[in-house]
């Protein structure tokens, strides 16, 4: 780590109380007076400010952005209840309701895919368009990723019976093993390691249930899917197939590994405002993704190595 003080330039962040949830913390850009409104949703074991920090200005120049942390994942919710995908795509539309969005864009990366998709089917009246990125219709459909979700089902009832002072050691060496190649910042450490280790590896193992396939061809709003050519985590034949089933997807490709919305933030965010301008019917800012190396201010591209499923 070249420069460990290193921290993004991040919105303003506020409290809100909603009803049924209690205290949340979430970042809302306000945008253009009248502008469609995106839900950032982060991926697995990441927050919303690891996972969006690149992408939070661009999108602010058209939309008002809202970005919050998932259940057990930063400052998101604690609960003793289950970790499920379902509560979370409750928390976005409860969210909604107590900023009085009617209808909103949700954005999912990796894990936050599936619960874009989940907002829709089980409030699709809520949901003006959806972008899909780094993210499948199941996971686990190869066998390193299928031995790695399978192994968080035991560990998370491990935790619940283990001492908290006993369950973060575990954690912290489980997120050691997964960006020990890597040269992360110590702020994005601190951004994993601020997650409850019990709920996020509720989480992995909820990930491995999920299975949309036999619903997501009934999505009837405009989809775009952000399919990254190059994903080590969720393969990009899978980020096909979830393409390919939606009707009428629009599909952007950007080129890179799973933590490309971090590791080549123009890239991504070039490719992410032309699929989030095609889900809010308006013309595309670009009409491919930029392939240029670019550096998103942080030293030594500071999340390289980082997984945000």
């Amino acid at each position: 780590m070249t420069d460990p003080a290193w921290r993004p330039a991040l919105p303003p962040g506020r409290v809100l109380q909603v009803p049924g949830l209690g205290r949340v913390f979430l970042r809302d850009v306000t945008g253009p007076p009248g502008a469609p409104v995106v839900f950032l949703l982060h991926g697995w074991t990441a927050t919303a400010d690891l996972n969006w920090y690149p992408s939070y200005a661009a999108l602010a120049e058209r939309y008002r952005v809202v970005a919050f942390d998932h259940r057990g994942h930063g400052r998101g919710l604690r609960t003793r209840k289950r970790f499920r995908l379902e509560d979370c795509a409750d928390d976005a539309v409860a969210l909604a309701d107590a900023l009085a969005i009617d209808r909103f864009i949700p954005v999912g990366y990796s894990m936050g895919g599936p619960i874009a998709s989940l907002i829709w089917r089980r409030n699709p009246e809520r949901v003006r368009g959806m972008v899909l990125c780094a993210t499948a219709c199941r996971f686990g459909t190869t066998r390193l990723v299928r031995a790695e979700l399978a192994m968080f089902a035991p560990l998370a009832l491990s935790t619940r019976v283990m001492p908290r002072r006993m369950s973060k050691p575990m954690y912290g060496r489980v997120v050691a093993s997964r960006t020990k190649n890597g040269d992360l910042q110590e702020w994005a450490i601190n951004e994993i390691l601020s997650c409850e280790p019990r709920q996020v590896l509720e989480a992995g193992a909820a990930l491995q249930r999920f299975d949309s396939r036999d619903w997501i061809q009934a999505i009837d709003v405009p989809t775009s899917v952000v399919v990254v050519d190059g994903d080590e985590i969720v393969p990009t034949h899978s980020q096909d197939d979830l393409a390919e089933r939606i009707p009428g997807a629009h599909v952007v490709r950007v080129t890179g590994r799973h933590d490309v919305c971090v590791r080549h933030p123009r890239r991504f965010v070039t490719a992410l405002g032309a699929a989030v301008a095609a889900a809010a019917g308006e013309p595309a800012t670009a009409s491919r993704p930029d392939e240029r190396e670019a550096s998103s201010g942080a030293p030594n591209d500071p999340e390289r190595g980082a997984v945000a499923s």
